[in-house]
Formats: structure tokens, C-alpha cells, sequence
């Protein structure tokens, strides 16, 4: 068995944003891509700038540690798709390194729900950005090593 002392994950008396695993792989992803680390190893939740993987990755860790629901993550599963309009074949995540405002996002989706008339999924995406605003900000990960 192999122990890692070079990592170490935080979890407030608060729900914490996501499980240890996950919070490793989001500080050695933001150290890799040069994301909203801090110079300091620490990982924050920013919904404003993140990349489709990311909000995906937050949202599996959110689910692994039993503070989201399968039915409550299906808004987020949503904000991660991605069709290309020209081949109409779906964007791998992994490979598209865009940063998307997903509080933007939520909102306008919010906003056309409205307008179709659909009270469900309006109300499912008021909660999605409820959640992606009680998170933000808060820590994800600590990498000691950094």
C-alpha cells in the first residue's frame, strides 16, 4: 500500500465540494492547464471559468461523496454537452479546454425554459445554479507539493 503525503485534501464542517480523489485530480489538473489555482497549491470552485471536464469532474465528486443526488446533477450533465453544429457528432470534453460561464449558462437556461413555458426544468436549473453559488469559491483541493 502506498501512501502519498505530497497531497492533502480540506474538508470544512460545511458540505465539502468534492471528495479527496477528486480534489487531487482538480489541483493537478488546474497545475497542469494553469487554471484558478492559487500560488499557494490551493483548488477553488470558479463556475465562471471552468472547462466542461471540470464542471463534469466536480459534479461525479459531488455525487461520490453524497452531496448531490443523480436526479440533482442532471442540469449539470446537461451543461457539459456539446454538439458540434457541423458534424452534429458530440465534443469530447477532454480535448476542449474552453472556459464557460456556467452561472451564465444556468441563467439563459433558466430564461428559455421560462419562455417554452417549462416550469420543471426552469426549477431544475434554479437549483443547479443555487448549488454552483453555495460552492463557489470554496476549496476543492490543497497540494502541498506546490
Amino acid at each position: 500500500m502506498r501512501i502519498d503525503a505530497g497531497s492533502y485534501f480540506y474538508r470544512s464542517s460545511q458540505a465539502s465540494a468534492a471528495t479527496a480523489p477528486q480534489a487531487f485530480a482538480d489541483t493537478a489538473e488546474t497545475a497542469k492547464s494553469g487554471g484558478n489555482a492559487e500560488s499557494s497549491g490551493v483548488t477553488k470552485a470558479d463556475f465562471t471559468g471552468m472547462t466542461r471536464q471540470q464542471l463534469f469532474d466536480w459534479m461525479n465528486g459531488q455525487i461520490r461523496s453524497g452531496a448531490m443526488s443523480l436526479d440533482e446533477s442532471t442540469p449539470f450533465l446537461g451543461m457539459t454537452l456539446k454538439i458540434d453544429a457541423q458534424t452534429m457528432q458530440p465534443v469530447d470534453m477532454a480535448s476542449d479546454t474552453t472556459p464557460i460561464d456556467f452561472m451564465d449558462r444556468a441563467k439563459q437556461g433558466i430564461a428559455g425554459a421560462l419562455s417554452r413555458g417549462d416550469q420543471d426544468g426552469a426549477a431544475r436549473l434554479q437549483a443547479a445554479l443555487g448549488t454552483m453559488q453555495r460552492y463557489q469559491g470554496q476549496v476543492t483541493g490543497i497540494d502541498f507539493r506546490a
